[in-house]
């Protein structure tokens, strides 16, 4: 994996009026401290960690961002209007925050740092591994994925020795069998573009995450992967508020 160390990105956001206090929130211990999770919508998580604030597809339809925490960092997934707002990424901007992207976010926004699959960078003490997502099954059209191989991210955050997987629009791809140690991982089951629950469940058997939160999942029905799932002790399996 090719990783760099580097300096001060800018990005941002915009949002609709929904007050930040009702978004659920979990904390996750580390050795490193707590990690607290907001969970505001379909793909979109802030993640705070030893006073810094991290985006996830941040995005102005699932939350209003001006009564939200400014960014330290901002991970973008890849370019599509669910996951890439621009005016949102200007509206989290401080003049230290990074904006980690894909290479298909260049053009909407060019001042962003890009990480290919197999790319990692480190911020504030704070390893960020690009690993791939992409359709193999679900297409547009003949030949034409919703989310074609290479031009998608998911994102793997170390955080002291706790490691959090945002997989991004993906199936069930081989690579997930490469992931290592992952304490917290968000899948996603937005039918048709990404997974079925029985997808999201072969992919949980790939790594095995000890807590599982499946997300970007609209109308399909996370009760199926939580009965897919049950006989895998190793697994928590919590749902959240994240259609």
């Amino acid at each position: 994996m090719k990783k760099m160390i580097i300096g001060c990105i800018c990005l941002l956001v915009v949002g609709i009026s929904v007050n930040a206090a009702t978004f659920e929130k979990d904390t996750i211990k580390t050795s490193d401290g707590d990690l607290v999770i907001t969970f505001i919508g379909h793909g979109t998580l802030m993640m705070e960690f030893n006073e810094k604030v991290i985006h996830i597809d941040p995005v102005g339809m699932f939350a209003d961002y001006s009564a939200l925490p400014k960014a330290d960092m901002i991970l973008v997934t890849h370019s599509h209007g669910d996951h890439l707002d621009v005016n949102v990424i200007k509206l989290l901007k401080k003049e230290a925050t990074f904006v980690v992207m894909t290479e298909s976010c260049k053009e909407a926004y060019p001042d962003g740092l890009v990480l290919k699959n197999g790319d990692s960078v480190n911020y504030f003490d704070i390893d960020v591994d690009a690993v791939p997502a992409y359709n193999i099954k679900h297409e547009r059209s003949e030949g034409n994925p919703f989310h074609p191989k290479g031009e998608g991210n998911g994102y793997v955050l170390h955080f002291g020795d706790t490691n959090v997987y945002v997989a991004g629009d993906t199936e069930n791809i081989p690579e997930m069998a490469d992931l290592k140690n992952i304490d917290v991982a968000f899948l996603p089951m937005n039918l048709p573009y990404t997974m079925t629950p029985d997808m999201a469940a072969d992919a949980a058997r790939m790594f095995m995450p000890k807590i599982l939160y499946p997300y970007h999942f609209g109308e399909t029905d996370t009760g199926e992967l939580v009965e897919l799932l049950k006989t895998e002790k190793e697994i928590e399996v919590r749902i959240r508020e994240l259609k």
